[in-house]
């Protein structure tokens, strides 16, 4: 399965991701504003991730797209939904390698697996999470179009400390 938007070529993760994964995700400020990244990142991780969310694609729990440029393929990040088959909605998640930050590329990469989540899933509900004190991800939401839900304090333990999430989501009826 792959998704193209101007700039970008999204696809289904491979093992040949696993990598590019590491050398981008091991980065101590990819980590400090994500809630399941650790750093350092382990060795072979990325592999082991690779066959989970293949995994979850089979079964129709999950996509996880890997960004790459449309023109040189490099591999940039991660865009992915976990699904809620029950409620019909997923999770939207997104990382991006610090040298593709404030470019747009997370935008662009996470409205494309939006659209497909709400239009071609037929989802109903698609909702996200950010720290608070991570704006860059939340500005990324609002881009979207994503209503803004709340926060929940103190919601999560990271590295030592408690940390406020912030939660949009949008409905499919909203998608304009």
């Amino acid at each position: 399965m792959e998704m193209y938007t101007d700039r970008l070529k999204l696809r289904l993760v491979e093992p040949v991701d696993a990598e590019p994964m590491e050398l981008l995700i091991n980065d101590k400020e990819i980590a400090r504003t994500t809630l399941g990244i650790p750093h350092p990142y382990p060795s072979g991780a990325a592999a082991a991730f690779i066959r989970r969310r293949q995994e979850a694609a089979e079964k129709g729990e999950g996509f996880s797209f890997s960004v790459l440029d449309r023109l040189s393929e490099t591999f940039m990040g991660i865009v992915g939904l976990r699904i809620d088959p029950a409620h019909h909605h997923a999770e939207l998640a997104y990382w991006l390698g610090r040298a593709h930050w404030n470019q747009g590329y997370c935008s662009e990469a996470a409205q494309c697996v939006l659209r497909f989540a709400l239009q071609d899933l037929k989802l109903h509900r698609i909702w996200a999470a950010a720290m608070t004190r991570n704006p860059a991800s939340f500005r990324v939401m609002e881009k979207m179009g994503m209503k803004h839900e709340g926060v929940f304090r103190g919601h999560v333990l990271k590295d030592g400390a408690y940390e406020d999430l912030t939660y949009y989501a949008l409905l499919r009826s909203e998608l304009s």
